[in-house]
C-alpha cells in the first residue's frame, strides 16, 4: 500500500499553465519534490501539443507564447508542432528541474484533516495544503448530441482526433463549428475532400483590422466575467471573431467557407434540415470546442448553480485552496503563464497567513 505523502503544493497537469506554476514555484523558493510536486497523466512532455496532427507545422501556430524564464528559439517552422513544442517543453522541464512525474492519473481531490486536501491518483495519495489545477480541456472534447446520430453510416471525429488532410481525401465532409478549427479544418482538407460543408450553430463573426492589447484585455474581461459569475467559461476567440486573414478571405472567395445554418438530423447517409434541405456525407467532422476537465475536483463540490467554478483571480471563490490555472481567461498560452505566477503569488499568502494564525486554545 502507498504510503501518504505530504507537500505544500500539488500541480495538476504539465502543459503551459501547469509548468508556469512550477516555474514560479521553484523560483520563490519552493523545492521539486520535498515542497511541491507536478503530476501530469500525459506519456511524455508537452501538454496537450504532443497531440495535435502532424500538418499542423510549427510555423502554422499562432500565439505561441514562450514559458516564463525560456525562449523557444531557432524552431523550424516547418516541423509538426507536437514535435518542436514536445522538444521544447521537456527542454524547460530539465532546465529548471520540476521533475514533473508521469505518467500519473489524478483520480480525486478530497478534503482532508488539518486544512490540508488529498490528491488521490494512480500513484498513491498526497497530501497538500494547496492546489494548483491546470488540466486544461484537451481530455474532454464536447460532442454534441443530434437526432439520428447514433445511425450515420460513415466516419464521426472529432478536432481531438483530427488525422490531417491526406485522410478526407475523395471524401465528403460535413465540418461543424464556427470557430477557429472548424475553418483550419476546412482550408486544408477542401483541396483532398470529394465536397465540404461548413455548419454552424451561429453566423461566424469575422474581426477585421489588428487586435491590438486593448482589443485582447477587452475580450479577456468578457471571458473572465463569466468565471467570475460561477457560469462554464467559453474561448476567448468566441467573443473576439475570427481574424480576417489572407487565407479567410480566399476561403470565402472560393466558397469554401459557405456557412450554412445548424441541421436538424443526422441520417444514415448524410445530414437535413427541417426545409428539406439535405446533404449527404461520408465524414462529420466536430470541431465544436472542448470542456474544462475538472470532474476529478467533484468531491469538493466547487461547481455553482450556473455550471462552472467561480473564480477570482485564479482562487476557486468556494475554497481559497484551489487555483485553476489556463481555466476560462488564463487558457492561453500568455494567460498561463500569468495566471501561473498569480497563484503562486496568491498561494504563499495564504501558506504565510495560515502559518501565522495562533493555535487553537
Amino acid at each position: 500500500m502507498n504510503e501518504l505523502r505530504e507537500v505544500e503544493v500539488v500541480v495538476v497537469g504539465a502543459g503551459q499553465a501547469g509548468l508556469s506554476g512550477a516555474y514560479h514555484l521553484s523560483r520563490t523558493g519552493f523545492a521539486p519534490e520535498r515542497d511541491f510536486v507536478v503530476l501530469d497523466h500525459s506519456p511524455g512532455p508537452g501538454g496537450a501539443w504532443q497531440f495535435r496532427w502532424p500538418s499542423l507545422t510549427y510555423g502554422k501556430v499562432h500565439g505561441m507564447h514562450a514559458l516564463p524564464g525560456m525562449e523557444l528559439t531557432g524552431a523550424d517552422p516547418r516541423r509538426p508542432s507536437s514535435q518542436v513544442i514536445a522538444e521544447y517543453f521537456a527542454a524547460y522541464e530539465r532546465a529548471f528541474d520540476l521533475r514533473v512525474r508521469r505518467p500519473v492519473d489524478v483520480h480525486a481531490v478530497r478534503e482532508g484533516t488539518g486544512g490540508r486536501l488529498l490528491v488521490e491518483t494512480s500513484e498513491g495519495v498526497w497530501s497538500t495544503r494547496a492546489l494548483i489545477n491546470a488540466t486544461g480541456t484537451w481530455d474532454r472534447p464536447f460532442w454534441p448530441r443530434y437526432p439520428g446520430q447514433d445511425t450515420f453510416r460513415g466516419h464521426q471525429l472529432h478536432t481531438a482526433r483530427y488525422p490531417g488532410p491526406e485522410w478526407f481525401a475523395r471524401r465528403r465532409v460535413v465540418v461543424v463549428g464556427g470557430g477557429a478549427s472548424g475553418t483550419q479544418h476546412l482550408l486544408e482538407l477542401a483541396p483532398f475532400a470529394a465536397a465540404t460543408t461548413w455548419v454552424t450553430r451561429r453566423p461566424p463573426v469575422f474581426r477585421e483590422g489588428p487586435f491590438d492589447e486593448d482589443a485582447g484585455r477587452a475580450a479577456v474581461a468578457l471571458v473572465e466575467e463569466r468565471v467570475r459569475q460561477g457560469l462554464p467559461p467559453r474561448s476567448v476567440v468566441s467573443v473576439t471573431g475570427l481574424p480576417l486573414n489572407d487565407a479567410i478571405r480566399q476561403g470565402l472567395a472560393d466558397g469554401v467557407l459557405d456557412r450554412r445554418p445548424m441541421f436538424d438530423r443526422i441520417t444514415p447517409d448524410g445530414v437535413e434540415w427541417n426545409d428539406g434541405r439535405r446533404v449527404e456525407a461520408d465524414v462529420i467532422l466536430w470541431a465544436t470546442g472542448f470542456r474544462p476537465v475538472i470532474d476529478h475536483l467533484a468531491p469538493l463540490r466547487l461547481r455553482e448553480p450556473g455550471g462552472g467554478i467561480r473564480v477570482e483571480g485564479t482562487r476557486a471563490v468556494a475554497d481559497p485552496r484551489v487555483h485553476l490555472v489556463g481555466y476560462g481567461p488564463s487558457a492561453s498560452t500568455i494567460g498561463a503563464n500569468r495566471a501561473g505566477r498569480a497563484a503562486v503569488r496568491d498561494i504563499r499568502r495564504l501558506l504565510r497567513e495560515r502559518d501565522a494564525e495562533p493555535l487553537a486554545a
